[in-house]
C-alpha cells in the first residue's frame, strides 16, 4: 500500500535552533548600535543578557567574527569590528561593479516568472520598511532595539538574491553573502539618517521597474544611483565618527 502526499503536514520553516536564535539577537544588536564599534563582547555577560551557556556565546562569536561583524583582539578576546571608511568604500566598490552587472543581466534575461518573483521581494521590502518605520516612530524597547531593521535587511537580501540568481551570477551572490554582514551593518548606518534624497524602497523600486522593464541599460543606471547616493552618506558618517 502507498503511503499518500500529506502536503499539510510537511513542516515549511523549521525551528530556529538555540544558535541560530542567539547569532540572530547578537547581529541585531550590532547591526541596530546597541553594541557599539569597538565594544568588548565579555562572554559572561553576554551568558547572562541571553540567557544561554557559554559554548552557545562562543560559537554565534565565530560565526559574527566569519561575518566581519566581530573581531578577536590579542589579550582583549572579542569585540564589534571597527568600521572606517577605507573599508567601507572598498564593500562599495565591490557592491558597485557585481550589482551593476547582475541587475544589467537580469533585466536582459527576466521572464513573466522572475519578474513576479522581484514583485513579490520588492513588497516584502516596502511592508518591511513600513514596519520598521512604524516602529521607530512608536519607540522601542531594548530588545526591540535589537531586532530593529531585521526583516528589512532579510527582505533586502532576498530581493538581491532574485536578481543575481535569474541573472545567473552564482559566484557573485556567493560573494556578496560573505560580504553581507558588513554591507548590512553600513545599510544599517545609512537607513538610520535623514539624509537620503530618495528613500532606499523608492530606488529599489526603480531598479524592480527597470528590469521588468527589460531595459538593462536603466537597471544599471538605477544600481548606481543608489549606491552612490548611499556611499557619500556612509563617507560623511564613518569620517565624522572617526574624527570624534
Amino acid at each position: 500500500m502507498t503511503q499518500p502526499d500529506y502536503d499539510d503536514l510537511k513542516i515549511e520553516n523549521p525551528p530556529q535552533t538555540l544558535r541560530e536564535i542567539v547569532l540572530e539577537r547578537m547581529r541585531g544588536a550590532i547591526l541596530s548600535g546597541r553594541f557599539k564599534s569597538g565594544e568588548r563582547l565579555v562572554e559572561r555577560t553576554l551568558c547572562d543578557q541571553l540567557g544561554v551557556s557559554r559554548s552557545v556565546v562562543r560559537e554565534a562569536i565565530r560565526y559574527l567574527e566569519a561575518e566581519g561583524l566581530v573581531e578577536i583582539m590579542v589579550n582583549k578576546g572579542p569585540m564589534v569590528a571597527r568600521m572606517d571608511w577605507a573599508q567601507a568604500a572598498q564593500i562599495y566598490d565591490i557592491r558597485m561593479l557585481l550589482e551593476q552587472s547582475a541587475a544589467s543581466a537580469c533585466a536582459a534575461l527576466a521572464d513573466d516568472a522572475v519578474k513576479a518573483a522581484l514583485r513579490r521581494a520588492l513588497a516584502d521590502l516596502e511592508a518591511a520598511s513600513a514596519g520598521d518605520a512604524g516602529t521607530s516612530d512608536a519607540g522601542t524597547s531594548d530588545t526591540g532595539a535589537s531586532n530593529a531593521g531585521g526583516g528589512l535587511f532579510q527582505a533586502t537580501t532576498r530581493f538581491y538574491e532574485v536578481i543575481f540568481t535569474a541573472a545567473g551570477h552564482h559566484i557573485a551572490w556567493e560573494i556578496v553573502q560573505r560580504l553581507n554582514g558588513r554591507i548590512s551593518r553600513l545599510r544599517a548606518l545609512t537607513l538610520a539618517t535623514s539624509d537620503r534624497h530618495v528613500s532606499g524602497p523608492v530606488r529599489m523600486a526603480r531598479i524592480c521597474a527597470a528590469i521588468v522593464a527589460n531595459d538593462p541599460a536603466a537597471a544599471a543606471v538605477a544600481v548606481r544611483d543608489h549606491l552612490a547616493e548611499a556611499a557619500q552618506i556612509a563617507r560623511r558618517l564613518l569620517e565624522n565618527e572617526g574624527g570624534k
